[in-house]
């Protein structure tokens, strides 16, 4: 690697070199020419290999979390989530049981690394949402997911964009499985295959933007349809608040401003 002094200021590769910026300052470097036939085969190449079997496995554990709310997810979440949910996953496979590179990803043990997860970074769900209330409660059959919040003061408690007028809150509830090695496909599959990868959403009423709601609010989320639920399948609860602009009696979703995090999971 060496610095670009020049006062043209390239980016891409040329000839076999691989020109870049990073922190405000120009690098050139030479093209990796090591072989996709070396790196899979060659012995010293091995650490190589079960990094990449064990990043396959995140992203289709991410994969598995982002299909869950992926009804929701289009409104809340940032163009990184996919990126930053393989990374959470692929920080959780070093407690995993097994060789390198086929290291079970559990998901169901390690779910406290998931809480307080936001769909968001620019838009923490806290930072939009803050009226006082107790985490969801998930049943002990896993099979539904309860969020009440008391009565509050909107004023107070909702940070709304510009031209806001009412706002829904939301709880979003997804299964999704441990991940296993498999031998026979020579990748990551899910240990359970239903539930994996499914969940629904519930909003409550519109409410406007001004003053106290006038009661409280409960949602439930009905996830019978799934039951039973194998151990091996962890259920995670999402708080969501999405905005909406009233046009001639008509409430339109705003394109932005809408958050929403992981507030629990069992």
């Amino acid at each position: 690697m060496a610095r670009n002094n020049s006062f043209i200021r390239l980016e891409g590769t040329l000839d076999g070199l691989t020109f870049y910026r990073k922190n405000g300052e120009s690098f050139v470097k030479t093209k990796n020419r090591v072989s996709k036939n070396r790196i899979l085969n060659d012995p010293a190449y091995i650490r190589t290999r079960e990094n990449m079997q064990e990043f396959g496995g995140a992203a289709k554990c991410g994969k598995a979390f982002r299909s869950s709310f992926a009804s929701i997810s289009r409104l809340v979440a940032d163009s990184y989530i996919s990126s930053r949910i393989t990374g959470k996953f692929r920080g959780i496979v070093g407690s995993g049981v097994g060789l390198r590179g086929q290291r079970l990803y559990n998901v169901v043990d390690n779910v406290i690394q998931f809480i307080g997860f936001d769909f968001n970074i620019l838009k923490p769900f806290d930072a939009n949402f803050n009226a006082p209330s107790d985490e969801p409660v998930i049943t002990a059959g896993r099979d539904s997911i309860t969020w009440d919040i008391p009565d509050f003061n909107t004023d107070t408690y909702v940070n709304f964009p510009v031209g806001a007028t009412h706002f829904k809150l939301a709880l979003a509830a997804g299964y999704m499985s441990n991940y296993e090695w498999d031998d026979a496909t020579k990748g990551y599959v899910p240990v359970e295959e239903a539930p994996n990868g499914v969940g629904v959403v519930t909003y409550s009423n519109a409410i406007a933007i001004g003053g106290m709601v006038g009661a409280a609010t409960s949602l439930t989320t009905d996830l019978t349809a799934f039951a039973p639920i194998p151990a091996t399948t962890v259920l995670f609860g999402a708080t969501a608040i999405v905005f909406f602009q009233e046009v001639n009696g008509e409430l339109y979703e705003l394109a932005q401003g809408h958050s929403m995090k992981i507030a629990v999971g069992g």
